[in-house]
């Protein structure tokens, strides 16, 4: 029994080496270049520099032709439909496509190249603790300045009402949709708790348009633990083959990344065309609360967690992760994203692979700090607008709510929207107000799916410093 024993720690041991090994092997064969960070730079505009000239065309001729024409005229409903907006979901469609296979070879390999339970279990904790805490901040950061400002309190009421019937139609679908959802979960709430991430079939959680992201990764760190704990003869080969697959995956994003610009362009001119300016000016005090409340969070709380706890200048780290903040804004998916934040984190911060596969992957999904801030905003803004006087209590379950609703909510554009539905209900403040906010979520989402994507990188940061890892590469800061 102790010789058995003692085969499976050395095999143990061989995993993780042949983890370390191929991944060693496959960084010193193939490199991604992202943008002017990187350790190669690439010819040209820098990746970056592109994708911000495609987003200022795209909102520069949307407002133009929105002005002009406005959004509902049939040429411009036409340009939209046949050309931008495909163009737009094609690269989004692109980038969700590779999520999966990326994911799953990402978080088993780093949980492999981690080896250790114990320092598995650590990065887990810390990644949990901070995720907990950064959202109650950005919680508490929203809810502060709702009640200061109180943007429900200023909104012309003709224009309220001119608003709601505008967007009356969609609303009255999507609260229908989120009350039969509601409807039909009768389970205990540690039930519901094991459902989320526990799945039965995880080919299954995988198979529909929209995979379940928990399922996928709790399956994927199951199987890295036991690829830890099985003789090298066993774990090896399927490693090399997931690091295999983790590579080729890489390099489609680098392929569907040198359509970014056009796509960036297409989906910016989308919305602005359509809605313009005017919704964001009716809601403007809406918009700025929510604005400022996100400002707040991501150039002042990740501003000091860069400094104090990953102990990185903030300039600099919000001037490597450019190309990431750019994406985010231009898809409103954590999950669209993630990709690019894999690479940007390992090549330009130099987070580990270990870390980074599994405090992003996981990230994308808990870690929404500016949609747990949107959702607290918005939930009290639209309660002013009701005339419904929520005491301290419940405003305190409130921001409960929205801190597991950042965690829960799924990391795709809009995803808040169904968990603010039921949590307005709760409060008794009318579902259908949903409709207020609905022309100006899309523009909003753009903005806090940044500073989610934002917060991710700065948990990884964090944890990758309080095990030891030096970050910053040296080759690339010298190249910087």
């Amino acid at each position: 029994m102790v010789d058995l024993m003692r085969r499976d720690d050395d095999g143990g041991d061989d995993a993780r080496r042949a983890a370390a090994g191929s991944r060693d092997a496959f960084e010193r064969e193939v490199t991604t270049d992202l943008d002017d960070e990187t350790p190669d730079r690439p010819r040209g505009l820098a990746l970056h520099t592109r994708i911000l000239i495609g987003l200022l065309i795209g909102i520069v001729a949307g407002v133009a032709v929105n002005t002009m024409l406005g959004g509902d005229d049939a040429r411009v409903v036409w340009v939209i439909n046949n050309i931008t907006e495909p163009i737009g979901q094609l690269f989004l469609r692109l980038l969700l496509m590779i999520v999966v296979p990326l994911v799953f070879s990402a978080l088993v390999v780093g949980v492999a190249g981690i080896g250790d339970i114990r320092k598995l279990g650590r990065v887990g904790l810390k990644s949990f603790v901070y995720t907990f805490l950064i959202s109650a901040v950005s919680v508490i950061i929203g809810l502060t300045l709702a009640n200061t400002i109180r943007p429900g309190e200023r909104i012309d009421p003709a224009t309220r009402v001119q608003i709601e019937a505008r967007y009356s139609t969609d609303a009255t679908r999507r609260v229908a949709d989120a009350q039969r959802a509601a409807a039909t979960t009768t389970d205990s709430p540690l039930m519901q708790v094991v459902k989320t991430v526990v799945p039965m079939n995880p080919i299954t959680a995988v198979a529909s348009e929209t995979p379940n992201m928990l399922h996928l990764m709790f399956f994927a760190l199951i199987l890295g633990v036991a690829a830890t704990l099985v003789p090298t003869q066993v774990a090896a080969p399927v490693i090399r083959g997931l690091e295999g697959l983790f590579q080729i995956s890489s390099k489609v994003i680098e392929i569907i990344m040198k359509i970014a610009p056009f796509a960036v362009a297409c989906l910016l001119f989308n919305n602005t065309a359509r809605f313009g300016l005017d919704l964001l000016a009716a809601l403007g005090w809406f918009v700025l609360t929510v604005l400022l409340g996100l400002s707040i969070h991501m150039f002042g709380v990740y501003s000091l967690s860069v400094a104090l706890l990953s102990r990185i200048s903030p300039i600099e780290f919000f001037r490597r992760i450019k190309t990431v903040m750019l994406t985010a804004f231009s898809t409103s998916s954590s999950n669209a994203t993630l990709p690019t934040a894999l690479r940007v984190s390992e090549e330009n911060l130099g987070v580990p692979r270990e870390i980074n596969s599994f405090v992003l992957t996981v990230g994308a999904t808990a870690n929404q700090n500016g949609t747990a801030l949107y959702e607290g905003v918005t939930i009290l803004f639209l309660a002013q607008l009701a005339g419904v006087d929520l005491t301290v209590g419940q405003q305190l379950g409130i921001a409960y709510l929205a801190i597991l609703g950042g965690i829960g909510t799924a990391g795709v554009p809009s995803g808040s929207i169904p968990f603010i539905i039921v949590v307005l209900a709760q409060y008794n403040i009318p579902p259908a107000l949903i409709a207020i906010i609905l022309g100006v979520d899309r523009i909003l989402d753009m903005c806090r799916t940044t500073l989610n994507v934002a917060g991710d990188l700065t948990a990884a940061t964090y944890v990758a410093r309080s095990e030891g890892y030096t970050l910053l590469n040296p080759e690339t800061t010298k190249r910087g």
